[in-house]
C-alpha cells in the first residue's frame, strides 16, 4: 500500500499558517481543525517548515514566558522530512519512528499533495492486516 491510496480515502487537504503568525494562533488553527500540526508557507505558497503541538510544548519548555507571542519562524522545524505519493506505508512509518514525528507533508517536486499522519498510517497499515486475516480465514475454510 502505498501513501496515494490514503490520499485518496483521507482527502488532500492541508492547514497552513504564514511564518509571523504567533503561537497562540496556531494553537488556536491546530485545536479548531482537530489536527496536531501545521505547515509554514510563505507569501508565495512554498513551504518552509512545520509546527506541531510538540514545537509549541518544547517552546513552552524552554521560554520563562511570553511563548505564545512566538512567531511560526521562530517555533517550525525547517528540516522537513516529506515522502511521495508512491511511498510505502511501511517506509513511511519507518521514517515517522526513525526522526521520531507524526506528520509527513506529501510532495513531488516542490508541490504539496496532502499530509499524512502516524493516525493515517497506522489506520491504513491495521486494514490490511484485518483484510489480510480475512481472506487467510475464507481460504482456509474453504480448504476444509
Amino acid at each position: 500500500m502505498t501513501i496515494a491510496a490514503i490520499l485518496a480515502s483521507k482527502g488532500d487537504q492541508v492547514f497552513s499558517v504564514s511564518p509571523d503568525e504567533d503561537a497562540a494562533a496556531i494553537a488556536r488553527t491546530l485545536a479548531r481543525h482537530r489536527i496536531g500540526a501545521v505547515l509554514v508557507a510563505d507569501s508565495d505558497g512554498a513551504v518552509v517548515g512545520i509546527v506541531s503541538e510538540r514545537d509549541i510544548v518544547r517552546a513552552m519548555a524552554r521560554s520563562e514566558g511570553g511563548t505564545a507571542e512566538l512567531s511560526a519562524t521562530e517555533l517550525m522545524t525547517r528540516d522537513l522530512a516529506t515522502v511521495t505519493r508512491r511511498t510505502r506505508v511501511v517506509d513511511a512509518l519507518t521514517l515517522m519512528t526513525d526522526r521520531r514525528i507524526r506528520h509527513l507533508p506529501v510532495m513531488e517536486e516542490g508541490t504539496l499533495l496532502g499530509m499524512v499522519s502516524i493516525g493515517d498510517l497506522v489506520k491504513a497499515r491495521l486494514g490490511a492486516v484485518e483484510l489480510e486475516a480475512e481472506s487467510l480465514r475464507t481460504y482456509v475454510q474453504a480448504g476444509a
